[in-house]
């Protein structure tokens, strides 16, 4: 078990309000986690598209890796000389 510190006017009300429950703090941490992993979320999706990447329509992909393995061999042969 731990055990948390908490300002006196807060445990206070707290305790009056019923929320230092097992089950209250519980349901508490529980929606704080949810919320938090939802808010990561969507701040990854943020950060994506702010990268303003473009998505490759799945009938590019094929021409998209031909063309990179192209670019390779004539690198590499380019280094080769």
């Amino acid at each position: 078990m731990e055990t948390i510190t908490l300002p006196r006017e807060l445990a206070t009300e707290a305790n009056q309000a019923g929320l230092l429950t097992s089950e209250s703090l519980v349901a508490l941490l529980k929606r704080e986690v949810r919320q938090r992993r939802t808010d990561n979320l969507f701040a990854a999706i943020d950060r994506l598209d702010h990268k303003n990447t473009d998505i490759l329509n799945i009938d590019a992909i094929p021409a998209e890796i031909a063309a990179a393995r192209a670019k390779r061999r004539t690198d590499l042969q380019t280094s080769a000389k």
